[in-house]
């Protein structure tokens, strides 16, 4: 069985702008695509968001990454722990936030149908949501989901880390012939670069064939350009 390899950048800027083109260019070398993991009322007009739309127009995948993060959606009377944005919501209040962000991202001249929860969690209920607003993709942390046709691929995302174990994971998942998904906060560039790198050119040399999380020709993979035909750009919001 042939390896698969997943990119995932999130953390998108105008601070760290200049480590994500780095990288998408040093990507772009090897002919791996990224998956850009985008929360829309967390973007910022300007270059980042532009380079973000180009970078959807060719080979990359957008996947929506949330709404804004919001530790405590339901605005709980008491909450005993900070939970992630979508980790613990019911159906109806997961629909609501995924139709604020659906509308974020249209302001914004981009669409999907890819969904990435943050710190890849969701709820049951959101999964019940995501199907209702017909995504077709829910990757999270042990796999992704096709929506569609309820099968699941499994694979943990590899959060990249400096530590030689997380290497040497990424080349057994390769040869092993698994789902090799390595993800990376912007923000962790100037330290991670390299070991991401490492970890990609390891899973190609076993083989491992790139894709997104939104690859069209993959059975798991969203039917949706990530910028609408006719969309337009409100630059000044």
């Amino acid at each position: 069985m042939v390896a698969t390899l997943v990119v995932s950048l999130s953390g998108i800027g105008p601070s760290t702008l200049s480590r994500c083109a780095d990288l998408a260019d040093e990507l772009d070398r090897r002919r791996v695509p990224l998956s850009l993991l985008l929360a829309p009322r967390k973007a910022v007009p300007g270059e980042a968001l532009d380079w973000v739309r180009a970078r959807a127009r060719g080979t990359d995948a957008l996947v929506l990454h949330g709404f804004d993060h919001d530790t405590d959606p339901c605005r709980r009377p008491v909450s005993l722990r900070r939970r992630a944005e979508f980790s613990a919501l019911p159906a109806h209040e997961a629909g609501l936030r995924l139709v604020a962000a659906r509308s974020a991202l249209h302001r914004l001249g981009l669409a999907t149908d890819a969904f990435a929860p943050p710190s890849w969690l969701a709820s049951p209920g959101t999964l019940v949501a995501l199907r209702r607003h017909r995504f077709a993709v829910c990757a999270d942390m042990a796999g992704v989901r096709d929506l569609r046709t309820g099968d699941v691929r499994a694979g943990r995302v590899r959060m990249v880390t400096d530590h030689w174990s997380y290497l040497a994971g990424v080349g057994r998942a390769a040869r092993r012939g698994g789902f090799v998904r390595v993800g990376v906060d912007a923000a962790d560039l100037d330290r991670l670069r390299d070991p991401l790198l490492e970890a990609v050119d390891i899973a190609l040399h076993h083989g491992a064939v790139p894709g997104t999380y939104s690859s069209a020709d993959s059975p798991l993979g969203s039917t949706m350009n990530s910028v609408p035909s006719g969309a337009v750009v409100d630059r000044t919001r």
